[in-house]
């Protein structure tokens, strides 16, 4: 398996901190196996750890966007709250999550274009 995207920002946060793998699991009150299988996809990302990275790491700013950025990349669910969407943006928003992953380039570019400009 691959790194996933949070699996590449700690990786990379380490390697700024001259940090081994055990000695994060350690911060993060984890074996080293449990970190690695969260980093490569295999474990769910538990959500405490964002708090526990930005204050073990004096994250800031920046940096913590990016953090945030990793994580929502590298979740294998995206939930959407649809209480409060009228019947019409509730279909809309459930044809979409079906509809993604059959998407021709093109096609995903014409969305990606529309959704960027917002008109």
């Amino acid at each position: 398996m691959a790194l996933t995207d949070f699996g590449k920002f700690i990786r990379k946060l380490r390697i700024e901190k001259e940090e081994l793998l055990k000695e994060m699991a350690d911060k993060l009150g984890v074996t080293s196996s449990y970190l690695s299988s969260v980093e490569i996809g295999k474990r769910k990302f538990p959500e405490k750890w964002f708090q526990l990275l930005i204050e073990a790491y004096n994250l800031e700013g920046d940096v913590i966007d990016e953090l945030q950025q990793a994580i929502n990349r590298s979740k294998k669910i995206i939930e959407i709250n649809i209480d409060k969407m009228n019947n019409q943006d509730k279909d809309l928003a459930l044809m979409l999550a079906r509809k993604l992953e059959s998407l021709d380039d093109k096609s995903r570019n014409v969305l990606l274009d529309f959704l960027e400009d917002g008109e």
